[in-house]
């Protein structure tokens, strides 16, 4: 670390934070946000998110004694600080292999409680461990951190529910307000927050909340009654505290999230209560950081490598798939009025800015609410109009229910866009995309699209977007979109992308490639080829259902081989088998992709490596089991009977 840091070098755990006076901790606030630009202008990582919490996370570990008290951060993207804190100073490689996560991780220090980086789940995590408390006769304090973004989220609501239920349960509760999520926080909740902070235009508020809350489930109604009350003759209401204590919960703030003086106070009176309290804090999501102050888009919640002093990214990527979505649905905007589109809070993440520019009445980001998301796009369809519902495909898990029950089993016409899709890497376990295609085979007439290069993605866009009566998915990668993989013919609905040679008989394997792997899938076959072993390469386009064509295709062949960038548990692989099976063709098949465990953080390229899903390593073991084949066809023993010899 360098010599502008002379403070945080001497922080090795949170009580080296209780000899420092009031200007030492300003200093040690302006060393820690320096740091930040610095250390995450190398990487890349979470900036606006920990510039914003940085007098909080100070005030929190001081007032607090972790990790006997249990501090949990929702979603885990503003723990960088906290990382700090409690020791944890070389963020050289963060999110690299060897290096930080860039979420809380019990891997790394005892301090951290919950790494699953999803949001809105810290108040029912929050719940258990007072309750275990409680049990248990612990005085252990519980203190969970929860941003207004977060807030929005079903699940939070449903906890609130819960906590406000036992007013003797000590639990403390930070509600990290800076009016945003990613972008600007939206939805009834925010309206709610801005009240607070301007203490005024509470009759507006009230006419713009009444639908919104009447719809929030289990509280909604409670809600409005509130503030139908205070209508009536509560003047106070205006008062912060009111929708809050109205719910059983003590109800401190707002207060200066940079005001360490003035958190540690408001913390410590929360920590004598004995029952549950927010906490509402106001902060600056970026502070301290012009160019973060100045991105309007999202305050710098993730970056790139960057220039510390401009913000400005260090290199271009090139075209990405998302954009390549994004471009594209613009299009479809123009050519069908009745094209709509849904995000959950990341309207700029999945790609949908330029059509919210274009068709501002036509665009609606539920906040982070997927299963609400999920069920909306079932009542758009019925009343009429295709939803497109673009989200992370690990996020997608989230709304299983509602795609299975409320889309698929009224046949809606809704298409899913799943960015992300497949080995994201270095956001660690809980970003991969790569339980989608399981999660989603047994969700009758749905459909998947994998499209494997940018022309793909546009027209299965389209092709998805033209059905009505069933669900349909399109799934894509992260980061840059390779060149486009040329078909060279086609059978049934899928695309040849390699025949062997003419004139060398009968081919050896049918490799089928799933999506963006269609490049690895064609040296596979190079390598092969090497060993004399021919290939012929497909790519289905349309994953789920198996086409039909695919069954008599195989019986030309000795294996069939298939990869995909997803779970092998339950996957495009498993699924094939089945079909071939249902077909009566019973011939070998492998199938490569992701093990069913999870993965911890490093580069894309990295994990592939780790797991073995690369083209020497494929090929590798099909040549392996080609030679197993023609050493049985020759009479020689198996391998397995080797074995047992």
């Amino acid at each position: 670390m360098g010599d502008g840091w002379d403070l945080l070098t001497r922080i090795k755990g949170p009580r080296d934070l209780d000899r420092l006076g009031p200007e030492q901790l300003d200093q040690l606030a302006s060393e820690i946000r320096s740091f930040l630009v610095d250390a995450v202008s190398k990487t890349g990582g979470h900036l606006g998110p920990n510039l914003g919490v940085v007098e909080l996370t100070i005030a929190l570990h001081r007032v607090f004694d972790s990790p006997k008290d249990k501090v949990l951060f929702d979603t885990g993207h503003q723990a960088y600080v906290h990382k700090l804190l409690t020791g944890r100073q070389d963020f050289s490689k963060l999110k690299g292999k060897g290096g930080l996560s860039g979420y809380p991780s019990r891997a790394e220090s005892d301090h951290d409680i919950i790494e699953n980086s999803h949001a809105s789940t810290v108040l029912g995590w929050a719940d258990g461990l007072a309750k275990a408390n409680q049990v248990l006769g612990r005085d252990d304090h519980v203190v969970a951190v929860i941003g207004d973004g977060a807030l929005t989220g079903g699940m939070a609501w449903e906890a609130l529910n819960n906590i406000a239920a036992a007013k003797d349960r000590p639990l403390v509760i930070v509600v990290n307000d800076n009016e945003r999520s990613y972008a600007p926080t939206i939805g009834g909740l925010a309206n709610h927050l801005a009240t607070l902070r301007t203490t005024d235009g509470y009759e507006r508020f009230l006419a713009r909340g009444k639908d919104i809350l009447e719809r929030t489930p289990v509280v909604g109604r409670p809600l409005y009654e509130t503030l139908h009350g205070a209508k009536k003759g509560l003047k106070d209401f205006i008062a912060p505290q009111g929708m809050f204590e109205d719910l059983g919960l003590k109800y401190v703030g707002p207060i200066d999230g940079h005001d360490v003086e003035a958190m540690e106070s408001a913390l410590q009176r929360a920590k004598r209560f004995g029952g549950p309290v927010i906490i509402h804090c106001l902060t600056e999501k970026g502070r301290g950081y012009q160019p973060a102050l100045q991105d309007e888009a999202d305050r710098f919640h993730a970056v790139g490598k960057i220039h510390p002093d401009t913000g400005l990214p260090i290199a271009s990527s090139g075209t990405d798939w998302t954009s390549v979505f994004g471009e594209e649905m613009v299009k479809l905007g123009k050519e069908r009025p009745d094209i709509v589109a849904i995000t959950a809070a990341m309207l700029q993440p999945v790609g949908l800015e330029k059509f919210a520019k274009a068709f501002p009445d036509r665009v609606y980001d539920v906040g982070i609410a997927e299963q609400h998301g999920a069920a909306s796009a079932a009542g758009l369809a019925t009343g009429g109009l295709h939803p497109v519902f673009a989200v992370y495909a690990t996020f997608l898990n989230r709304a299983f229910d509602q795609v299975l029950l409320d889309v698929a089993l009224h046949n809606c016409g809704v298409t899913f866009v799943l960015d992300r899709a497949g080995i994201t890497g270095t956001d660690g376990a809980s970003h991969n995309g790569m339980w989608d295609m399981s999660i989603l085979q047994c969700v009758p007439h749905l459909r998947i699209a994998a499209p494997r290069d940018a022309d793909q993605v546009r027209a299965q866009l389209r092709e998805a977007v033209a059905v009505e009566d069933a669900p349909t998915v399109v799934r894509f990668s992260k980061g840059a979109v390779g060149p486009a993989v040329a078909a060279v013919g086609k059978v049934g609905g899928m695309d040849v992308l390699r025949r062997p040679p003419e004139g060398t008989g009968a081919p050896d394997v049918l490799l089928v490639s799933v999506g963006a792997l269609a490049p690895m899938c064609l040296e596979i076959a190079d390598l092969l080829d090497k060993q004399g072993i021919s290939t012929t390469v497909v790519d289905p386009r349309w994953v789920k259902p198996v086409d039909e064509a695919l069954a008599p295709l195989a019986e030309g062949h000795r294996v069939v081989v298939t990869v995909e960038d997803n779970s092998r548990a339950g996957g495009v692989g498993s699924a094939v088998a089945q079909s071939l099976r249902d077909a009566g063709v019973d011939i070998p098949l492998r199938d490569f992709g992701i093990p069913a465990r999870f993965l911890d953080h490093a580069s894309r390229k990295e994990v592939l490596a780790e797991i073995g899903l690369t083209a020497p390593d494929i090929a590798r073991q099909v040549t392996g089991l080609v030679s197993r084949i023609d050493g049985r066809m020759a009479g020689e023993p198996s391998a397995e009977e080797i074995t047992r010899d």
